[in-house]
């Protein structure tokens, strides 16, 4: 009988965690599947992780580790999938705010062939226009930059173990999960749901580490900031030209430029494009330097006594 795992990263999850395993075991035994919990605590520092532990001691279809710090959503994502054994794996967001109930629906889509189904946001819920605004701004970005239409999509999808496969033979240290799997291809099909409200607890991303995920997703995913550095400096150039050849029709014409306001306003112009050109080919050059020393996504510190076999970064019981 086929296996369906569950990888549900969690940071600051404490409140969230029973009732989730209880939500999605139950759903699992009345849909008759197959199932594995298994939770990633990013370096939680509540109890999250011994949440975890007691509900695999409860129920060994749940299995649990605890990083040794806070290493970000991806590295969770990526530890998820690593422990998984599934024939097929769902990824979704702890709180619950991706709805249980469109399990079946992914489920019986990957049973009639699909290798992946994205979930697709019909709604936002009950989110603060300025926030949505945040984030559909955000989405749009991401799509021009890496060239797939990224609108309403979120982490909550499924992938065949074909799938799991090649994300996890990928050597790169710098993981934009969602793109990721638009990039791998394979026979896609999305199902649409809304996002759903906490039970407990609040969203742990704001506009700014919305903003930093953002930069860094971009420059992990794709190489058009650092066009956007020539366009910069083609821009610059045109703007100096225009400007040295209406100074000298002033100049030809006895009507010279008076002052060192323009010149100032150039400096600055110019100036800039080039901090700012320097800025982005900087982030690209640090992206570069994490990527040649080939540390491990992440660190395990801690596991439940259900987990088998090897895991990426040292870790202890």
């Amino acid at each position: 009988m086929a296996l369906l795992s569950i990888v549900l990263p969690s940071y600051n999850e404490e409140m969230n965690i029973a009732n989730t395993v209880k939500t999605l075991s139950e759903l699992m035994e009345r849909e008759r599947i197959e199932y594995e919990l298994i939770f990633v605590s990013d370096g939680s520092t509540d109890g999250t992780f011994s949440e975890i532990k007691k509900a695999s001691e409860a129920n060994p279809r749940v299995k649990g580790v605890q990083f040794s710090r806070n290493f970000g959503k991806e590295a969770g994502i990526f530890a998820g999938l690593e422990l998984t054994v599934g024939d097929a794996v769902i990824v979704m967001d702890c709180d619950l705010q991706h709805p249980p109930e469109v399990i079946p629906k992914m489920w019986q889509m990957w049973k009639e062939g699909a290798q992946i189904v994205e979930g697709k946001k019909s709604n936002r819920g009950k989110e603060s226009i300025f926030y949505k605004m945040s984030a559909g701004l955000f989405y749009k970005i991401m799509s021009k930059l890496i060239k797939m239409d990224m609108n309403s999509s979120s982490d909550f999808k499924l992938l065949d173990r074909k799938v799991v496969n090649v994300l996890l033979t990928l050597p790169e240290r710098n993981t934009f999960f969602r793109a990721l799997t638009f990039w791998a291809g394979f026979d896609t099909r999305t199902v649409e749901y809304e996002v759903q409200e906490r039970k407990y607890g609040a969203s742990k991303w704001s506009l700014w580490s919305l903003m930093k995920y953002a930069i860094a997703n971009a420059t992990s995913f794709s190489t058009l900031p650092l066009q956007l550095v020539t366009l910069m400096g083609t821009i610059s150039i045109i703007f100096s030209v225009i400007l040295g050849i209406q100074t000298l029709v002033k100049y030809l014409m006895g009507n010279s430029v008076e002052g060192f306001t323009t010149v100032i306003l150039l400096i600055l112009i110019i100036g800039g494009f080039i901090m700012l050109s320097l800025g982005i080919i900087g982030h690209y050059i640090a992206r570069v330097y994490e990527e040649v020393k080939g540390r491990p996504k992440y660190v395990i510190n801690y596991v439940t006594d259900n987990i088998r076999g090897n895991v990426t970064g040292s870790w202890k019981k």
